[in-house]
């Protein structure tokens, strides 16, 4: 089952920002988005999905520390039918210290699932947001994320 049939959303996640080109002080970028299948394809289940975005720290006035990028995430995603499971708590991916939120949305008799880590860097707040149609598969694509350090 696609999100964007029940949410007119393409890609059916609830992350903030759009692709807006240079834009000095309110920057928000797509930098991946992958599907298990197109996101026009019709299937039974929910389309898994990982969206990686950045956006500028300037578009939020005293954001200091990634945790605060949450309340406005969060307001995103209820305007979109998610509910929150789990309020934003530190998670680690490897050795990198990130901020993960937890949500869900009852899509006709199937139930999607959201987690949202997000960390500050160089001047901008990067979203990692997967979708999929249990916590396991959550978790899997989480698992299957990493950070490559410099050699």
């Amino acid at each position: 089952m696609n999100a964007r049939e029940e949410s007119g959303d393409e890609s059916g996640i609830a992350a903030r920002g759009t692709n807006s080109g240079d834009c000095p002080d309110g920057c928000s970028e797509v930098l991946l988005a992958a599907f298990s299948r197109p996101p026009e394809a019709r299937g039974e289940d929910i389309n898994s999905s990982i969206l990686i975005a950045a956006e500028s720290v300037a578009a939020y006035p005293g954001l200091k520390e990634a945790a605060q990028y949450f309340g406005p995430l969060a307001e995103v995603a209820k305007a979109q039918g998610f509910v929150v499971d789990e309020e934003p708590y530190e998670y680690a991916l490897g050795d990198k210290k990130l901020v993960r939120e937890d949500f869900h949305k009852d899509v006709g008799t199937r139930v999607m699932r959201q987690s949202t880590l997000a960390f500050l860097s160089h001047g901008f707040a990067v979203s990692i947001t997967v979708i999929a149609g249990s916590e396991d598969e959550v978790e899997e694509l989480i698992d299957g994320i990493s950070f490559a350090g410099k050699s």
